[in-house]
């Protein structure tokens, strides 16, 4: 089988990592801006709380509504919908006046921009062979990277020059030539079409959700999410707090962190595709939940330590997330497909959720920004990835049952 790119898969892995760096980009750039809203708007730390998780409610949300639809149109135009109104989401963000009008905004950001993912990766899943997905998982993945390093920087600096809505008019502004380079030159995709599938969008959604044979993939993506949501949200108090490490040598820590990984992702990517997507998770998984245990009980700390630790954090956080998704990819049938992976993304995005909720029950942080029960999150994670590696090998069984079947099939026809 022919392992290289051809012109055309290189331009549409293109595209769907740049798709996936604004979107990525206008989901972590509120965070950063929270000064700068608080005050503006005038609103409290739970209503600018609310603000942020509006957006992954509506997109799990948004996923499940949209899984019944996801397998009865064309890939193309399904994906040209959502991020049309994507960027209509994040056009009312760059412009909204109140609290009120930038909650609404970002829900409607979130129902079209939590579906993109799953599209992105049905449409990866289509074009793509199995023995190449890792490859094509790590370039389109490093757009999380990417956003951290360029897009996060570049998006303050504007802010601190026209303020906290000119970031979301310049991804605004910058999707827009994205979305007519997709309009004009990516192909229609349609293979999925040309079976018998369900037709009705209801029925549709609860025979993906009911198959059995799918059943061990939604587990999996369930606790796939679990780690970084857990260590995300007090990643920079306790850097900062526990480490020792001054504020303003965060965004060092972060850049590095971000670089590494932009490098790090294509190369897990075919390293999946060498040795095996199952056995490259086994080892990623194992290798983070040595460094999580290890991280999260880490006291006071010299900077070019934390950036090695966090560096090799995120390496094998991203070598889990890379070789998964790209098994997970072989699982649903054809005819099942975008239903399959628009459930998986809002299993993620509700799981993230939860995860998040968790870690804030977990952790205390005392009057002086201390965080106490900061290690209790790394047994937590360490466990859930355990018990997700666990879950994995049932998916690689099927995976494996899939290949055989189909090489058999073949066999026959000859």
């Amino acid at each position: 089988m022919n392992t290289k790119f051809t012109k055309y898969q290189i331009f549409v892995i293109a595209l769907l990592a740049f798709l996936q760096f604004t979107i990525v980009l206008d989901f972590m750039i509120l965070s950063p801006l929270g000064v700068q809203v608080l005050e503006q708007l005038k609103i409290s730390t739970a209503q600018f709380g609310m603000v942020v998780s509006a957006y992954a409610f509506s997109a799990g949300a948004a996923g499940i509504l949209a899984a019944g639809f996801a397998d009865r149109f064309d890939r193309k135009k399904l994906l040209l919908f959502f991020y049309a109104g994507f960027v209509l989401g994040t056009v009312l963000c760059g412009i909204a006046p109140t609290y009120t009008a930038l909650l609404i905004a970002r829900i409607i950001t979130g129902i079209f921009g939590g579906v993109i993912a799953s599209i992105s990766f049905a449409i990866i899943a289509d074009l793509f062979p199995l023995e190449m997905r890792g490859r094509v998982m790590g370039f389109v993945m490093t757009a999380f990277a990417a956003s951290q390093v360029f897009g996060l920087p570049l998006g303050v600096y504007i802010s601190n020059i026209w303020g906290w809505q000119a970031p979301f008019l310049m991804i605004a502004g910058v999707s827009v030539s994205v979305g007519l380079v997709a309009l004009y030159y990516l192909k229609p995709i349609t293979s999925h079409l040309e079976g018998a599938g369900e037709k009705r969008a209801l029925k549709h959604l609860l025979n993906t959700v009911r198959n059995p044979s799918y059943l061990p993939g939604f587990l999996a993506t369930t606790l796939l999410a679990t780690g970084g949501f857990m260590l995300m949200p007090f990643g920079s108090a306790f850097t900062v707090h526990n480490m020792g490490i001054p504020l303003e040598k965060l965004p060092l820590i972060y850049m590095i962190t971000g670089i590494t990984s932009i490098i790090a992702g294509p190369l897990i990517g075919r390293l999946s595709d060498t040795i095996g997507k199952y056995p490259m998770f086994v080892i990623a998984s194992l290798v983070a939940t040595c460094i999580i245990i290890y991280y999260t009980r880490m006291g006071i700390s010299p900077v070019w330590f934390v950036i090695i630790i966090n560096c090799l954090l995120f390496v094998s956080i991203t070598g889990r997330m890379i070789s998964a998704n790209a098994l997970t990819s072989a699982v649903p049938e054809i005819k099942d497909r975008g239903a399959y992976m628009a459930i998986s993304s809002s299993l993620q995005q509700l799981s993230g959720g939860v995860a998040a909720t968790a870690a804030g029950l977990i952790v205390i942080q005392t009057p002086n920004g201390y965080l106490e029960g900061y290690e209790n999150l790394g047994y937590v994670v360490g466990l859930a990835i355990l018990i997700t590696v666990i879950i994995m090998s049932r998916v690689n069984l099927l995976v494996n049952k899939k290949k055989a079947a189909k090489s058999m099939e073949v066999q026959m026809e000859f």
